[in-house]
């Protein structure tokens, strides 16, 4: 072939791949292989090179409700974006199980997810939230709390799993099923009832009688047809969809609980959006969400008529019979208050007051309010844990109140604010319970520096504020006259000395590691001058910042020297740490801490350090002191009960429910003998009670004008932790 020739048939081909490239890159772009419905819309306005393609899964069938709003929410991202977002959506599990395609948002392998909250619990088991049985009063008030508050809470805590939590999407409320007629309580005793793998149901369950049998949701059918279990519950798609309604002979329409589901974003995927298009898919999310309950609830009618045609006995639960079930199950959600977090249900408390005035107001209903304690503490950080065991306590101590007739007839009623560590929230709190008309004293949390910040506050406002934990020297000893605060707490005062002298036993120097806060500097005035006493260089102060990477290098400048132990004045998550990092020294300190460790779940997150440190901490009481002092038996047995613990579970962070309790029934006992709208007639019988027979000790006199301290030295236990984590005496 000539040289011309060759020359012009490569002229031809370069333009034919040319034509056919430019083709290929003007034209339509289909989503990838496996995609079910749902793309970005045909009103694309811009380049191919401009769209970024995002999935959806999902494990719900192709033409539910669910998949119905995730198809309406890849069309209007879609449109919204201008063609920018090309949403695909993969129901029926296409791309995993819901464990897998969780993994994957997580990872950043997936871009969205539609996850069942149940399979969230195990990571955040906040997420049992709207599991708990018969707790919202309506269908209405359970999405007031999702789209509210509560809801704005619970999503926040997946940005701890690398996702960003849109909306609650739904499968609709659960009902029962059972072959018998269910229509009270009682009703469930002795029969076998097929769960899912949960704490919190199985225990609803079992509260009522029944046995809980945790069967995979695909074997569900058989077990009820072959007779292995009598009943289950489910929504009413899950009902129909697997065919259970033709192996059971009733259904009873309890709306119980609710099956929600957590419209997420993978927050490696979500951050890489320009803020303009993670808010077209915050908002269609969000948008979609009345949507798809109320579809939801429209197909739910079909399936009662389903159900129905088959032959199956409906029934719907009257008010009364749903009260029932209510008080029956009450205490499932205190028992998993730890669980589900105080937090959330302090501020559903919060909020469903706040409605049910608003209905009375607006019905013209009026009725005189209950007297409020509030508590002012923190719910949901570091020391949530000792926020959560002082409300228990607190709780505890109202309910026998009420049950012997209130304070003068009128009832008391419990109210939680989370300050959530901040002195300013703290502050503003205050503020809040200042202006309830029948407040009646305020309970503090764990923090010192808190306390400190809210003490001009409390003067001002002249709020009797009891401390059941807090152990700041200034809290109760300070320049305010009259003194506003009363504790019932392990305080700086007494417990410093006390445990630099068992440090000192062990002989050598000593080094007392102390955080710098104000909790630190109250321990350094209590301490200096013991130490001044003390010859010269037997005992050193040295100071750490929280969160600071090179405490551990200054631990094992200190571990290599001659010193022979430590006293740690730190915070529960600061001393994990601390503790943690002893433990990975050559020759680990004995350590002699401060109560705070006991505030957090200190214990199951350094149970393996514990094996190699010698750790021992100040308590006020230990659960072996119930076998000699009957009133602390008492109150065990009647917490073990009321919480649901068995006999050797530990109570966590015991000190902080028992202060709690002691002190509402202190303050109960002075509300009686003054007024109780009168604040500072309050104050004065906290001053004057007399001999007061307590849970912690019998006081002669639990308080004075000149002492807001109720107890004393010879109330100090050295305690450590046991091998399965119970708190018992150290020596």
């Amino acid at each position: 072939m000539r040289k011309h020739q060759i020359r012009a048939l490569s002229l031809v081909v370069f333009v034919v791949l040319g034509v056919l490239l430019v083709l290929w890159w003007s034209g339509p772009r289909e989503g990838r292989p496996g995609a079910s419905g749902g793309t970005a819309g045909e009103a694309v306005t811009s380049t191919a090179s401009d769209v970024r393609e995002l999935r959806l899964g999902l494990n719900i069938a192709a033409g539910s409700a669910l998949h119905a709003a995730a198809l309406r929410f890849a069309e209007q991202v879609g449109e919204q974006s201008k063609g920018k977002l090309k949403v695909t959506v993969f129901p029926d599990q296409q791309l995993g199980s819901d464990d897998q395609m969780l993994e994957m948002a997580r990872s950043g392998k997936l871009d969205l997810v539609l996850t069942p909250t149940a399979k969230l619990s195990s990571a955040i088991p906040a997420m049992q939230y709207a599991d708990l049985p018969f707790y919202f009063t309506s269908r209405e008030e359970l999405y007031a709390m999702l789209d509210g508050e509560p809801g704005r809470m619970l999503l926040s805590k997946l940005g701890g799993i690398n996702l960003v939590g849109l909306a609650f999407w739904e499968n609709g409320f659960k009902q029962f099923t059972a072959n018998t007629p269910i229509r009270r309580p009682q009703d469930f005793a002795k029969l076998r009832i097929r769960t899912m793998k949960s704490r919190i149901i199985a225990d609803q369950f079992e509260v009522l009688g029944a046995q809980a049998i945790p069967i995979d949701f695909h074997a569900t059918y058989k077990a009820l047809a072959d007779g292995a279990v009598d009943g289950e519950e489910n929504p009413l798609v899950a009902i129909v969809g697997m065919r259970f309604h033709e192996v059971q002979k009733y259904l009873t329409l309890s709306n119980h609980a609710y099956l929600a589901y957590v419209f997420s974003a993978s927050k490696t995927v979500f951050e890489s959006l320009s803020p303009e298009m993670r808010e077209v898919v915050r908002r269609n999310a969000q948008a979609l969400t009345v949507w798809e309950r109320e579809e939801t609830s429209r197909r739910e009618a079909q399936f009662i008529e389903t159900v129905r045609a088959a032959g199956v006995e409906i029934h719907t639960l009257t008010p009364d019979e749903r009260e029932a079930f209510r008080k029956a199950l009450a205490p499932i959600a205190d028992k998993f208050g730890f669980d589900v977090g105080y937090d959330l249900l302090v501020k559903t408390e919060e909020l469903r007051h706040q409605r049910q005035e608003g209905a009375q107001a607006s019905a013209g209903v009026r009725r005189p309010p209950p007297l409020v304690v509030g508590i002012d503490a923190d719910f949901s950080m570091r020391s949530a844990q000792g926020g959560g065991a002082i409300y228990r306590g607190v709780q505890l101590a109202v309910e026998e109140i009420n049950a012997d007739g209130g304070i003068r007839g009128v009832p008391l009623r419990v109210v939680g604010l989370d300050h959530a560590t901040n002195a300013q929230v703290g502050r503003q709190n205050l503020a809040r319970f200042a202006a309830m008309p029948s407040l009646l004293a305020v309970v503090g949390g764990v923090q010192t520096a808190v306390i400190a910040d809210e003490l001009e506050d409390i003067h001002r406002l002249q709020i009797p504020f009891l401390i059941p934990w807090g152990t700041g020297r200034g809290l109760v000893e300070h320049g305010h006259r009259p003194n506003y605060t009363f504790r019932v707490s392990v305080s700086d005062s007494l417990a410093a000395p006390f445990l630099l002298e068992h440090a000192l036993r062990v002989g050598g120097r000593v080094v007392v590691l102390l955080e710098r806060s104000a909790w630190g500097r109250s321990n350094d005035e209590v301490l200096k001058p013991i130490i001044d006493k003390l010859p010269a260089g037997r005992v050193e102060i040295e100071w750490f910042n929280v969160g600071d990477a090179g405490t551990e290098a200054r631990l094992h400048a200190i571990a290599g020297s001659d010193v022979a132990a430590l006293v740690l004045v730190s915070n529960a998550l600061e001393s994990q740490k601390i503790v943690q990092a002893l433990a990975r020294q050559d020759k680990p300190l004995p350590v002699f801490a401060h109560v705070a460790l006991t505030g957090g779940n200190f214990w199951q997150t350094t149970q393996g350090a514990l094996q190699h440190v010698d750790l021992r901490f100040v308590q006020s009481i230990l659960m072996d002191d119930a076998s000699t002092h009957p009133r602390f038996r008492k109150f065990l047995d009647h917490y073990r009960e009321r919480y649901g613990l068995g006999r050797d579970e530990m109570v966590p962070s015991l000190i902080a429910s028992v202060h709690a309790y002691e002190l509402t029934l202190m303050l109960a006992r002075a509300a009686r003998q003054a007024r109780p709208d009168d604040h500072a007639a309050v104050r004065s019988a906290l001053e004057s009670l007399g001999a007061y027979p307590g849970v912690l000790r019998d006081y002669k006199q639990p308080f004075t004008a000149e002492r807001h301290d109720a107890l004393d030295r010879g109330q100090l236990r050295l305690a450590r932790f046991d091998a399965r984590g119970r708190i018992v005496a150290a020596e």
